[in-house]
């Protein structure tokens, strides 16, 4: 991850929040922190759930967020899973797509699925979180 990573990174024992460019190596790089993190705090168990959505999440915000400027990934401990968020500078809100040929459009119906609860919301100035929770069954 280094070079990469923008801004600064806050971790505590329950919480983590990390700058990184909107670059196409961010997912990968999100990925590879989610999975550490869970199986720091023994949950495992929702790694390949949490790391798609961390991927389609972190996705949506590099494709959205200007070129090269900084998302913002938050990756909260609660006691039955996990929370995640991913801040990009778009005022855009999340809009599901029908793309008739299947190639894209295909990410929100996934962290929909997989999430307990998902949703958006805008910050000030400029800009939104949209988050993703994921609880232990």
């Amino acid at each position: 991850m280094s070079g990469y990573t923008v801004g600064a990174c806050i971790s505590t024992a329950g919480m983590l929040d990390v700058g990184f460019l909107a670059a196409r190596t961010a997912p990968g790089q999100v990925r590879t922190l989610v999975e550490l993190r869970l199986a720091s705090w023994g949950l495992a168990v929702l790694r390949d759930d949490v790391t798609l959505i961390a991927s389609e999440l972190v996705t949506n915000a590099v494709q959205h967020a200007p070129s090269e400027r900084e998302i913002r990934v938050r990756f909260t401990r609660e006691a039955r899973g996990v929370l995640l968020e991913v801040w990009d500078s778009c005022d855009g809100m999340p809009v599901r797509k029908h793309d008739t040929e299947g190639l894209s459009g295909r990410g929100l119906p996934i962290v929909e699925m997989l999430a307990a609860e998902c949703g958006a919301y805008r910050t000030e100035p400029h800009g939104k979180w949209v988050w993703a929770r994921c609880r232990l069954t």
